[in-house]
């Protein structure tokens, strides 16, 4: 059996977590409120403040969306209680990040500022000019913004230069001149 997905999650006082008919699971919490279609194979059992996944068959793909599913849930509860963050950090001379309304604004290098739509649930800070800070109570849609934003001038090998995740080790590489002697 599934090692992640035989462990029950536990509910946290604040937190409804209801399945319905259509196999929706909808997890509600002091911050909002999350759904999520579940594969009619896997079946959802809420118990007094716990909530248990179960798979019929050993096939593998029932295997390994006993654990997907189970994984899923959790990161939905400690969103609607705890909420998820992602920070970035600009390295680079004149780098900077600010919001501006609906639209977080990077100057990154290019001729002209990028504008970045923020989308509906998350938030972003700019605490530093050269730290953004992306919340929202979807891991999945945090992780996603980050990258995006990320990727609009990913840290080069050689000087650095670029957005990066906070706490990210660029391994560097040497330039034309170490190589000559």
């Amino acid at each position: 059996m599934s090692r992640i997905g035989k462990k029950p999650v536990s509910i946290p006082d604040k937190v409804k977590v209801s399945v319905d008919k259509a196999n929706v699971v909808t997890v509600e919490g002091p911050k909002g409120k999350l759904t999520l279609q579940v594969s009619p194979r896997i079946k959802i059992i809420v118990e007094d403040s716990t909530v248990r996944v179960e798979r019929p068959t050993d096939l593998k793909m029932d295997r390994a969306m006993h654990g997907l599913y189970r994984s899923l849930i959790n990161n939905m509860i400690i969103g609607v209680t705890q909420g998820y963050k992602k920070e970035l950090e600009m390295v680079g001379v004149g780098y900077k990040a600010q919001v501006k309304g609906k639209e977080l604004v990077l100057e990154v290098g290019y001729s002209h500022p990028v504008n970045y739509p923020i989308p509906e649930g998350i938030s972003i800070q700019t605490p530093k000019p050269t730290q953004i800070v992306i919340e929202g109570i979807d891991k999945q849609q945090v992780g996603q913004v980050a990258a995006e934003i990320r990727k609009v001038r990913p840290p080069e090998p050689y000087k650095g230069k670029g957005i990066k995740y906070a706490g990210e080790r660029i391994r560097r590489k040497a330039g034309k001149a170490a190589g000559k002697k």
